[in-house]
């Protein structure tokens, strides 16, 4: 028997312990995002996962009645499919549960919560008493969280030209990228998405706080997961020409305290070799920052380094189910 195979009201346990567990549906746990989460989700005994037998994973009807199960769905599917999900919750009316989506559907919308606690002081809560989270994209958690900081203080204005660089492990592509890879019939590394209508710009820009349409030149190394963005800067281009340390004290103070964002100190290890690689991080839920400066030029390179299966997906999509549930994070 499995779980979906028994009704239980909603935050009861199936053990007799008597310890009241809130309840979980992965709905398209077959990806790699899904997977993830699952995984990470079997390591956490105050939760309870509920599943639906695959052959009724399309049946609308089991799985609104699932849905009515659980606390929370957490989305790992397609944008149309999301959509249509969602839809489907919207109709549930008071039975209806929370919902975390991963795909790029609603990271925009206006009723819906960016789910990047590390956003503003106030996101944490803000995503604890919503009903409707968006898990960030991997690419813009890295780019927001270098820039978001920097132009709410007036240290990069609104309407600069920021171009965005990033490389990304193979794992993040989709199933017929990481087969290509997988397979030895992809290239070492290629850039993509130059057609200027890469996915993740929209949510980079809106949650950067930017007016100025980011410019996004993204790639793909043959190595499964890992990630570096980066963002370069003519430090004597910008309002009151800060330097390095300018830079570092407003990336400091804005993640301070924070259990999962890391900013480097400014003499750092990779900042003393010029050189950073991206998969240390792999298996985390860490984000880490860093300001590379020169001494003899005007000029910093950001870097933001991450797992983007780990603070890029799945990792991020664990920390924000256990806000809506009230739970402490991981």
């Amino acid at each position: 028997m499995t779980l979906s195979d028994t009704k239980q009201p909603k935050g009861q346990p199936l053990t007799t312990d008597g310890s009241a567990r809130p309840t979980v549906f992965v709905d398209g746990a077959a990806g790699t995002t899904g997977l993830g989460i699952r995984e990470r989700l079997g390591l956490q005994s105050d939760v309870m996962l509920k599943s639906i037998a695959v052959e009724k994973r399309k049946d609308a009807q089991a799985k609104a009645a699932l849905m009515e199960e659980v606390d929370l769905v957490i989305l790992c599917l397609p944008d149309e499919a999301a959509r249509e999900t969602v839809a489907l919750i919207d109709g549930m009316g008071a039975a209806a549960p929370k919902v975390l989506d991963a795909s790029t559907a609603f990271r925009v919308a206006g009723d819906w919560t960016y789910g990047f606690p590390e956003l503003a002081p106030d996101q944490a809560d803000k995503i604890r008493a919503a009903r409707k989270v968006s898990n960030p994209g991997c690419y813009p958690t890295g780019a927001v969280a270098l820039l978001r900081p920097l132009v709410d203080a007036g240290l990069v204005p609104a309407d600069y030209p920021v171009t965005i660089n990033a490389v990304s492990g193979y794992s993040g592509g989709g199933k017929s990228m990481i087969e290509s890879f997988e397979h030895g019939t992809a290239p070492a590394f290629e850039l993509y998405g130059l057609g200027f209508e890469h996915k993740h710009v929209p949510e980079t820009q809106l949650y950067s706080n930017l007016v100025r349409r980011p410019i996004l030149v993204p790639s793909v190394g043959n190595y499964r997961q890992g990630m570096l963005v980066s963002v370069p800067l003519h430090l004597d281009t910008l309002p009151g020409k800060p330097e390095a340390a300018d830079l570092h004290a407003a990336l400091a103070k804005r993640y301070a305290g924070s259990t999962y964002v890391s900013v480097m100190p400014l003499d750092n290890a990779a900042t003393k070799s010029g050189r950073i690689e991206p998969e240390a991080l792999n298996e985390t839920n860490m984000l880490e920052l860093y300001v590379f400066a020169s001494h003899r030029y005007p000029q910093a390179v950001l870097v933001a380094r991450l797992d983007n299966l780990g603070k890029g997906a799945s990792g991020a999509a664990v920390q924000n189910m256990r806000l809506m549930l009230g739970f402490a994070e991981p």
